[in-house]
């Protein structure tokens, strides 16, 4: 094999990828991403003994968090970027060692030496690609031959719910809302997958706990957002196209489109949103820029033909990227976590000033306007604020009636034909439901006309998969109003789409919970073995999801 990959939902034959990633991820970057995660469990081997002598670095502790969000399922195919993230960690870990055994010698009046195992204290001859690729072969997921199968599955398990909350955790940090504990519990983490001591049940353990640290990331993100930029409102969402030129933002962050929409202001260039961005036209603070015109096109899966057709600048700002095609090569930008090999980057912000994106400017000054994909308004803004403000109607819709069920059908988007499934689901569900929804999965079904209930919309749209969130409050407030003692005793049904690791995250945080029967689609994650799918299906009522009918039959009754 040369690479192994099983972390997405779209992996090889529900197997894993062996040659190059489905997402486009060559052998050399996903070997690069091994050795880096590797190398993370080493800046955790002595983070967590530093931590517990009072030790600590926050631009460590953060950086585990960013290169954790790096090796998210398209976010980063650039090796170049990896050897730069690689050689950081290592030196922040040796940092960190050389102060853990400072302080251990101040604590204890004696040397304290000994460099750890491989992971704290490899180092290479030089940082030449084929160097560490010679050691990334080493160090994969498949490395230990001789390791259980589910204690591997779990320790994967783990390791991706820590990418979700690693992106969580840039996303919030940015916005200066920092957590030491979760950046604490990341490297504690990451030390319990190394540990050979640990049983099925104590991993099962960190396991749940990851979810109830995502679920604090989440929090910590969702305030982070609305103190600076308010809470989202309902909001209908242009999704044609305005005169003039524009530049299209994908990815997630809010900050990065903040600056731009300021440095675009009377400068003669529309803004759009794509994919995961849609969900900022409800916030307030973006809704005073005239020149933030909506939404363009659909799922980051569709991006190669509509990036094509949009004809102007694009900014990447995360994960999402598909590899571009060669005739908008030179009109892509990536920044933050995000890289393409070829495609102009965005540096990050230095000195507390802004990130310049002149070039992008300037470049769509010289473009013509885009070509016009559709026509229309679709709505968003349901995050929680927004329906707790008007919960008294809400329950008033249940307790009369009309609205008998809400469907969560939150998560990812994907390319394969399966994903079909959830616009059938949609438009199946009888006319007194509702569906919640967060991430991209909403594209299957947010353009369909499904009514509303009692002023309503059928279709509940809360944001990013980062908003998840809210769909969280909002069952959480239900409970509360109803003096429920369970949060399963509600008329929600669970019906979530993954893909990649954010979307792991929030599955976990449902866990946490005690949600149970959740279906989860469109497959099984590939990195679950069946021992560990069967503690899940036995403790939670996990289940895949079936055919539509049988689906919808069974959500109605709480099944």
């Amino acid at each position: 094999m040369d690479m192994y990959c099983y972390q997405c939902q779209e992996t090889l034959k529900n197997k894993g990828c062996t040659v190059k990633g489905v997402c486009g991820k060559p052998a050399d970057v996903a070997n690069l991403q091994d050795l880096l995660i590797y190398l993370l469990k080493g800046i955790s081997f002595w983070g967590t003994r530093g931590r517990n002598m009072g030790v600590h670095d926050e631009e460590t502790d953060l950086f585990v968090a960013q290169a954790l969000f790096a090796t998210i399922t398209n976010a980063n195919f650039d090796p170049d970027r990896f050897v730069v993230l690689i050689k950081k960690a290592i030196d922040l870990r040796d940092n960190l060692k050389k102060q853990s055994q400072a302080r251990c010698k101040e604590l204890h009046g004696t040397e304290c030496s000994g460099s750890g195992p491989d992971w704290a204290s490899w180092k290479p001859d030089n940082y030449e690609v084929d160097a560490l690729l010679e050691k990334a072969s080493m160090v994969g997921v498949l490395s230990d031959e001789n390791l259980n199968e589910d204690v591997r599955s779990l320790r994967e398990l783990i390791i991706y719910g820590l990418k979700g909350i690693g992106a969580y955790i840039d996303h919030a940090y940015i916005l200066n809302r920092k957590d030491e504990s979760i950046t604490a519990f990341i490297q504690e983490a990451l030390e319990a997958t190394t540990n050979g001591d640990l049983t099925v049940d104590d991993l099962v353990s960190m396991v749940q706990k990851t979810g109830e640290v995502g679920l604090k990331a989440m929090a910590l993100l969702d305030k982070a957002n609305t103190d600076a930029y308010g809470q989202p409102e309902p909001t209908r969402v242009n999704i044609g196209v305005r005169p003039g030129p524009g530049i299209l933002v994908s990815g997630h962050d809010l900050l990065d489109l903040d600056e731009l929409l300021q440095q675009t202001k009377g400068a003669g260039v529309n803004v759009y949103t794509h994919g995961e961005m849609l969900p900022t036209n409800a916030y307030p603070e973006f809704k005073k820029y005239e020149h933030f015109v909506g939404n363009y096109g659909g799922a980051w899966w569709k991006q190669r033909g509509e990036f094509e057709a949009f004809g102007g600048p694009i900014l990447m700002t995360t994960n999402c990227i598909v590899p571009p095609l060669k005739n908008y090569m030179d009109r892509i930008y990536t920044t933050g976590m995000s890289g393409f090999p070829g495609v102009q980057h965005i540096p990050d912000r230095q000195n507390g000033e802004q990130k310049d994106f002149s070039d992008l400017i300037s470049q769509a000054k010289n473009c013509s306007e885009p070509a016009e994909l559709e026509q229309g308004e679709i709505p968003v803004g349901f995050a929680h604020s927004s329906v707790l403000s008007v919960l008294d109607k809400v329950i008033d819709a249940i307790k009369s009636g009309a609205i008998k069920r809400f469907v969560v059908m939150g998560g990812c988007d994907g390319r394969q034909k399966a994903r079909n499934y959830y616009a059938e689901v949609a438009k199946a569900l009888p006319e007194d439901t509702i569906i919640l929804t967060a991430g991209c999965a909403k594209y299957r079904y947010n353009k369909l006309n499904l009514g509303e209930i009692a002023g309503i919309p059928r279709v509940m749209d809360a944001g990013q998969c980062n908003d998840s969130y809210s769909l969280i409050v909002i069952a959480q407030a239900l409970v509360k109003a109803f003096e429920l003692d369970d949060i399963n005793e509600l008329p929600i049904s669970y019906n979530i789409a993954w893909y990649e690791q954010k979307a792991v995250i929030v599955l976990l945080a449902l866990l946490s919970l005690g949600v149970k029967k959740i279906r989860l689609g469109p497959t099984l994650p590939a990195f679950l073995s069946p021992n560990v799918a069967n503690v899940f299906v036995k403790a939670f009522d996990l289940k895949p999801i079936d055919s539509v009918e049988n689906d919808v039959a069974e959500m109605l009754v709480g099944n």
